[in-house]
This record gives C-alpha cells, structure tokens and sequence, in this order.
C-alpha cells in the first residue's frame, strides 16, 4: 500500500510516494534511464534494462559524469518524454536531476533516496548541481523532480555512520520549523540509531512538510528558501578544504551547525542555552564539533569565500533566533574567522 502527498513548486509539481513495494517499478517503465552509484546498484539495481553505473562518494559529482550521463541517455534513444531515474543518495540525486534538467532542455525525472539524507532534504526541492574543483555545488540548476519515490526499509541496508548523517539534516530541519520533530529526535534517539521503521518514517515525513512548504513559497531561493541553508555555509567549506573526502556531508552538516549556533551566540542572535542544548544533541547523536586536528580557520575561511551565497563580497550566514526562527544576514569575516577558532566548550 502507498501514501502519496503533492508538492507544487512554480511550474513543477513532485508527488512524494511513500511505498512497502518494491522499487523497481521506478525504473522498468520504457523510456527510461537509471543511474545508480556501484554500491546502491549491488543492493538494489535488479532488472534496470538501461542502467548508468557511477562511482560512489562525492568525487563522482562532477561535470564528467553529468556528461556520461547525458550521453548515455542519446544512446538509449530517450526523447524529450523520456525518463531519467536517480536512485541513490545526494550525490546521485543531484548528479541526475542536474542532467535531465540538461537533456533536451529538460526531461521527465524519477528520484528514488536511498539513503536518510537524501529522503529527508537532497531529493527534495530541485536542487540540483555538480562541484567545480573544491567548490561545493557551484553548478546547478533549479528542476524538481515529477516523482519521489521512498521506501524506508532500504535504510535497513545502511551503516550506522550514513543513518547519523541523515540525522544531522534532520536536526537542522527540526530547528527551522518543527518543535515536534526536535523533540522526537531527542526522545527516539537510541530507535532512531537503531533504524527503527516507525520513527524513521515519522522523521522523514515531517522533514518533507517543512522543507516542501518552504520550497513551495520560494523554488529559486529569492528569499526565504535561503533558510534551508543553516549550517551549510560552513559544512561546505570543511568539506571543500578536505577535498570532499574526509567527511560525510551530514558530519559537515552537524559541525557546521556547531559553528552558525557559536556565531549566533557571539553577535547576540542566538540564546546561549539553545546553542548548548542542540551541541549536546548533536554530540549524543555521536558528532564532533570540535576543529578537525591540522586544519587551520583560516583555510576555512578562504573555502568559504567561493561559496556562491555571496552577496555583494559578503559571506552570509543563516543564525537563530529560536526554534523556527531564522534569519540570514551578512556577516563580517572577524566574526566569522571567530567562530572558525573557538571550541565547543566557548558556547
């Protein structure tokens, strides 16, 4: 049995199936093209006719695989109606719909998250993208998905490490607008841990009406979209100065919140004891928000000024005011270049 819910962005539309069937069905219809990563393609792959196989890992977000892909898709014959299928994490899920929004000016697209963090943020909103060198996503386009197809118990096939990293979007999530599910995560976080089906569906649903309401008010991230951001400012300028391979992004993410929730606290935005309870829960959760050993602020700092949330030559940060109340604001690169120094225990 599925349940299904619309979400209209602009001129696009994303039905978001929750389904105990197989998933197949995504991918076997004539037409079609699926792209998995070698890793999703051992576990879940059976019966793709017309298949793109990719390496895993960050590294393959990269315009060379966009191109096979295109490619890959004139040798199949797909016209304008056919269908690109990404099934697999955030990698995938934006290496595939940023190459259908290429494909004859735009083909129909299937994402099928395979991972938590894909479920509850990447898939989600048309985001798409490729890195350029050691920048993070500094290429993409804006082009939601017609279908997103999930089935949680393929979490089942996760290592603890790749469930964490979910969590971490979804604490994030929970702190721009859902009290309810931050304090879910906080209750459930040993069932949570252990992958239990319950309490993942629950996150993952709750994580899509808020992100989905928020996309809906804003696909193109003229304004208030930017809040989806928190954190990630940060996030990826670790992963940029580790050359994407040291973190996953949802430990970028969890330390990146660390640091926005610090500089919150410094310029007077965000309430101490709020800063020191979401440390702590990302902490339980198994995080460090400590400075990796051997990585300088300013390092960082230099990541971050070719992060394309720029404006003006202005790093722009999104802090808190309170559970479900953010704000984004140009920040000085002092402040910044303070919060990259300070540890945990400043907070």
């Amino acid at each position: 049995m599925s349940e299904a819910f619309l979400f209209k962005f602009g001129e696009f539309q994303t039905r978001v199936v929750f389904t105990s069937q197989g998933l197949e069905s995504a991918w076997q219809e004539p037409g079609s093209l699926a792209v998995f990563d070698r890793n999703v393609h051992r576990l879940q792959g059976g019966g793709a006719a017309r298949a793109l196989i990719l390496p895993a890992g960050e590294t393959a977000k990269a315009w060379r695989w966009a191109e096979r892909i295109l490619a890959a898709a004139l040798e199949a014959g797909l016209g304008r109606d056919g269908r690109i299928v990404g099934v697999g994490g955030g990698v995938v899920c934006d290496l595939a719909a940023f190459a259908a929004s290429l494909y004859m000016r735009g083909c129909r697209l299937t994402l099928v998250p395979t991972t938590l963090l894909a479920m509850v943020d990447a898939a989600l909103g048309g985001k798409t993208a490729v890195n350029l060198g050691r920048a993070k996503n500094l290429v993409g386009t804006f082009y939601p998905a017609e279908e997103l197809r999930i089935r949680i118990p393929v979490l089942a096939t996760l290592p603890e490490r790749e469930l964490r990293c979910g969590l971490a979007e979804a604490i994030k999530t929970a702190l721009l607008g859902d009290p309810g599910l931050l304090e879910l995560l906080r209750s459930r976080r040993t069932d949570l841990l252990l992958g239990d089906p319950a309490a993942l569906e629950e996150t993952v649903f709750r994580c899509l009406a808020v992100k989905g309401r928020i996309v809906e008010n804003d696909l193109r991230e003229t304004g208030g979209r930017a809040v989806l951001n928190l954190g990630h400012t940060f996030a990826h300028a670790l992963e940029s100065a580790t050359g994407f391979r040291r973190f996953r992004h949802g430990e970028a993410v969890a330390w990146g919140l660390g640091r926005a929730l610090w500089l919150g606290v410094r310029l007077g935005v965000t309430d101490r004891p709020l800063a020191r309870e979401v440390a702590a829960m990302l902490a339980g959760y198994g995080f460090s928000l400590e400075n990796p050993p051997g990585l300088e602020p300013r390092a960082l700092l230099a990541a971050m000024r070719s992060d394309k949330k720029r404006r003006e030559g202005a790093l722009r940060f999104v802090l808190l005011r309170g559970v479900g109340r953010p704000e984004v604001r140009a920040v000085e690169e002092e402040a910044v270049l303070a919060a990259l120094s300070s540890g945990v225990g400043d907070l």
